[in-house]
């Protein structure tokens, strides 16, 4: 359960990034309430899921779905510039979090079985 709280944490912290770029520096009251409806949602859940998942790992992978989630977005629907230089290490960074949540999987594994 902990990892599902940890992808909703996420998630929701991409929810929050996008909102601070459309609440115009906290000038638009309904971006700005969306953003801090976010922001709580979103560290709920990840307090939540760090009462079982390492701290290190935990947060790498929050604020990676985060980074790579917002910075998709951005490119997307906010006209950020792009290039096949920014999706390659958006990939990249995907890669890394797959990564550390399989070497987080087999840890728990061995320590189950020692």
């Amino acid at each position: 359960m902990a990892w599902i709280y940890l992808f909703f944490g996420a998630f929701f912290e991409i929810g929050w990034a996008v909102g601070l770029k459309l609440s115009e520096g906290f000038t638009d009251p309904l971006f700005s309430t969306v953003t801090v409806i976010c922001i709580i949602i979103s560290f709920t859940f990840f307090t939540k899921a760090l009462k079982v998942i390492d701290i290190g790992t935990g947060y790498a992978i929050f604020t990676g779905i985060g980074a790579a989630g917002t910075a998709l977005i951005g490119m997307i629907f906010l006209g950020d510039g792009g290039g096949a230089g920014k999706v390659f290490f958006i990939v990249l960074l995907i890669t890394g979090i797959i990564g550390l949540k399989m070497s987080e999987s087999n840890s728990e594994q061995v320590q189950q079985e020692g």
